[in-house]
């Protein structure tokens, strides 16, 4: 397609199905070039019903097939989808940005190829503030994340401390600690918190409390910041996705509008 970009999708979960298929029903300036997915056999027949089905690759693959890669994949793929498209100077979208935290490296690798990391705004909010507040000077940033206990349940940290969330009847403080421990710890939950980190003062700076909290039906994040330039609060309040209730509804149109400011002959926002 002439002045189309090509996007090429890792992972058919509830985030990149609902990417594949806004893209198929048409974006400006955008098109799906390739997808990837664990069962490439049920990936296929799920593209069947698109308009304009896109090839089924591996996830290796996917640097070939797009100018922009996005990765909605368990974090344990991430580097399989990250490293070819960084090496190839694809533009490189991910989605478990706590991985981004493990592989410091993959800025120099963006660097070295001529490729870029842009990663969505996802489930936050505010970013814009915090990334303006940095060229400054922040003092504090802290976040609360209360969550319904089924979009906790899982998660390794909770295993790896023998803590339980079923049943609960009232709101129990399961983490309180960096954010670099909180993106390890829930790899699946709070990759909100390593977006928020990585826009401000860094992973070992940024505070984090997750809460599990029967008494909430929509994933929660509060963020308080104090720099020398501004002092402010923020709330959202997500909508699970129905289909993953560890993330939220509005994650895949984070990604579209991501996508949409790549190509738009006019951005808002910083």
């Amino acid at each position: 397609m002439t002045n189309s970009l090509s996007v090429a999708i890792g992972g058919l979960g509830a985030i990149g199905m609902a990417v594949a298929r806004r893209l198929d029903d048409g974006v400006e300036g955008l098109h799906l070039a390739a997808v990837s997915a664990r069962d490439r056999e049920a990936a296929a027949f799920r593209m069947q019903n698109f308009r304009k089905p896109a090839p089924v690759v591996s996830a290796g693959e996917l640097a070939a097939h797009g100018d922009i890669v996005v990765e909605c994949a368990p974090a344990a793929v991430f580097a399989e989808i990250a490293e070819p498209a960084l090496k190839a100077g694809r533009i490189f979208m991910p989605l478990s940005i706590g991985q981004l935290l493990e592989h410091p490296d993959y800025e120099d690798l963006a660097r070295a190829n001529g490729g870029r990391i842009i990663a969505p705004t996802g489930a936050l909010l505010g970013l814009d503030a915090v990334r303006a507040a940095a060229e400054g000077a922040i003092e504090s940033v802290t976040m609360v994340t209360r969550k319904p206990p089924g979009g906790l349940a899982g998660a390794p940290y909770l295993e790896q401390q023998g803590i339980s969330v079923e049943g609960l009847s009232e709101p129990l403080k399961i983490f309180d600690g960096t954010a670099r421990e909180a993106a390890r710890g829930f790899p699946a939950n709070v990759n909100v918190a390593a977006a928020l980190s990585l826009a401000g003062i860094g992973p070992d700076r940024t505070r984090v409390e997750i809460w599990a909290d029967p008494t909430v039906t929509r994933n929660t994040h509060v963020i308080k910041v104090e720099a020398d330039s501004t002092r402010f609060e923020m709330k959202i309040e997500g909508v699970p996705s129905p289909e993953n209730p560890r993330t939220g509804k509005l994650t895949p149109l984070s990604v579209i509008a991501t996508l949409r400011g790549l190509v738009s002959p006019m951005r808002v926002g910083s």
